[in-house]
Parts: C-alpha cells; structure tokens; sequence
C-alpha cells in the first residue's frame, strides 16, 4: 500500500472536480424517483404512450452510462504511475589518505572512554568517519612504513574502500620504517593521473621519515608542481614512545618542523593531535576547508495509465449500449 502512494499519481487531478456535478445530479435523480413514487401509484394509463419500453430500455442502458462516468473522469484526470530518480555528480575532489602504518603507531596513548586505544586505532575511526561523511568525493587509501602500498585506487566505492581500510594493521608491510617521502609520491603519483579540479593528499605519520629514497621536502616539491595540496597530521603525545621490544632506546620521532614546511609548500595544513577529540576536530577541520560541491538532479519518470482507464469506460459505455439495443420489443 504504502509503495502504491507513493509511485500513484494524476498529472491533471483537476478534472477529479467532475465527481461533484455528477454526485449532485444523482441525487437529484433518485429525489424525482422518489416523489412518482407517491404521486402514481398505477402506471397502467401510461402503457399506451409507450413510455413502458422507453423505460425499459433506459433502465437497462442508463446504469452502465453512469458507472462508465467514473472510468471516464478518471482518465481525464491522467493518472501515472511516477518514478522519481536522483542522479549525483560528483564533486571533482579527489583525495588521497597517507596512512602511517609503523610499529609506532602501536603505542596507546589515546584514550576512548577511559580505555588506552592505539594510534593507528584512533587513525582509523576518523578517517572511517572522513570517508562517510564526504559521500561524492573520490578517495583512494595509500598505507606506509618502510615502503608504500596502495590499499585502494581513488573510489566513489567508499564501502569497498571502507572494508579495505578495516583490513589495515599494525605489521601489515614487511620493511619497517617510516618512509614520508615515499608515502607522499606514491599518493601524488594517482593524484596525478586523475583528470580532477582538486587533489588532495591527507598525509597521517606519528614519526619522522627515516626510510626510503626521496625525502618528504623533495616528494612535496614534486606534489606541489603537480597541482596537489598536502595536509599533514601529526598524532601522538609528548609522553607517548614505543615499547623496548621495538627499539632498544625508545625515544619520539616527531618531526614537525617538516610536516609543517611540506603543508606550507603545497598550500595546505598542518594539525598536530595529542587526543582523541583533537585528532577528530582535525579531520572535521579538513572536510570544512575542502567542501565538496555536488550537483543533484532529480528525474522523473511518468507512466502513463490513463488508456486503461479510457478502455474501461469505453467497454461499460459499449455494455449499456447493446444493453438498450437489445432490450424486448414493446408489449402490443
């Protein structure tokens, strides 16, 4: 019931207004009836005038003109069955998230309703919510530690690049180290081929880079000649280090210093979060600087069933008609 309000319409219901003169002179028709009724209660004298057959044929014609009515005014009124389509288009961003994935990001020094929560942990609920909260952007997934790996091309398919990004773990690359140089020319390198208006590269790290063959200064040149804006989050605290199980002399890593001139290069920004709520602010930060601009539009899609209504009527029409033509002769 509820699917047929909401596809059944009439493109002219206007002519609905028709029932009213119809229903006024029914009941005025049944009111004359009423009163003969009372005013002769013996027909026989109007045998001769031959009004018996008249009648006769206008009692059998008449009910089946009425209820044709109906079919008719419905018809006129053009009733539809409406398929409303809405059809997006996209943005024109494209967005790539740089997702450090080193041992580092092992260390618990966020916090999630009082319980210790890693950082690659608290890295990804924000992006997760990043990713759900700009629906006609395209985003792509670049993880990295010593090396880069591209988890998933640049999507409108954010619930497969959702699933892809809930696979990622601590361990998941084999060379360890922190290779923010790498990271940032893989993630340009599929910006690159893009044919887009915006791209932008949203780089995570907890540490400094320490691996890998281009530096992040000389990867950010390279992405600032190409078009693309890199925003830098910092996440971690002071106090946070990594166990003695990964390094022998547990010390941080942070390198702001570079994470700030690699924004300031390509016209983005730089973050630092020490929390939860800070590190959420940040992304939410990010998604109102670089605001989406989708264009929406509505198709309609109207059947039309106003010929089977017309049928209808037209067959009762027929019925009363052959009705009259066949009713008996008059009585001698």
């Amino acid at each position: 019931m509820n699917d047929f309000l909401t596809h059944f319409r009439f493109a002219q219901p206007q002519w609905l207004f028709l029932f009213l003169p119809c229903l006024i002179l029914l009941l005025l028709r049944r009111g004359r009836g009423s009163e003969s009724a009372v005013r002769f209660s013996y027909l026989g004298i109007l045998a001769s005038l031959g009004a018996k057959v008249r009648k006769t044929a206008l009692s059998i014609g008449l009910p089946w003109f009425l209820v044709a009515l109906v079919p008719a005014i419905l018809a006129m009124a053009r009733p539809v069955w409406r398929n409303t389509l809405q059809s997006k288009s996209a943005s024109g961003i494209d967005i790539v998230v740089a997702l450090d994935v080193s041992l580092s990001m092992s260390i618990d020094d966020f916090f999630y309703q009082g319980m210790p929560l890693k950082r690659l942990d608290a890295a990804k609920g924000v992006v997760k919510d990043f990713i759900e909260g700009r629906p006609d952007d395209r985003i792509g997934l670049v993880i990295y530690s010593g090396q880069p790996y591209i988890s998933g091309p640049i999507t409108l398919d954010h619930e497969w690049l959702l699933e892809k990004l809930a696979e990622v773990r601590l361990e998941i690359l084999e060379e360890q180290g922190t290779a923010i140089g790498s990271a940032i020319a893989a993630s340009a390198s599929k910006l690159d081929a893009r044919d887009s208006k915006s791209k932008i590269i949203v780089l995570i790290t907890d540490g400094a880079s320490n691996s890998g063959k281009l530096s992040p200064l000389e990867a950010a040149g390279h992405a600032k000649t190409l078009g693309i804006k890199i925003y830098t989050v910092a996440i971690g605290t002071k106090e946070g280090r990594v166990s003695r199980g990964i390094q022998k002399f547990p010390r941080q890593e942070f390198d702001l210093p570079t994470l700030k001139e690699i924004a300031a290069l390509t016209g983005g920004e730089h973050y630092w979060a020490q929390n939860l709520a800070e590190l959420a602010d940040t992304f939410q930060t990010i998604d109102r600087l670089e605001k989406s601009e989708a264009k929406s539009h509505i198709i309609v899609e109207d059947t039309e069933l106003y010929p089977g209504f017309a049928a209808v009527s037209f067959l009762l029409v027929l019925f009363g008609a052959l009705g009259m033509a066949l009713s008996p002769p008059p009585a001698p």
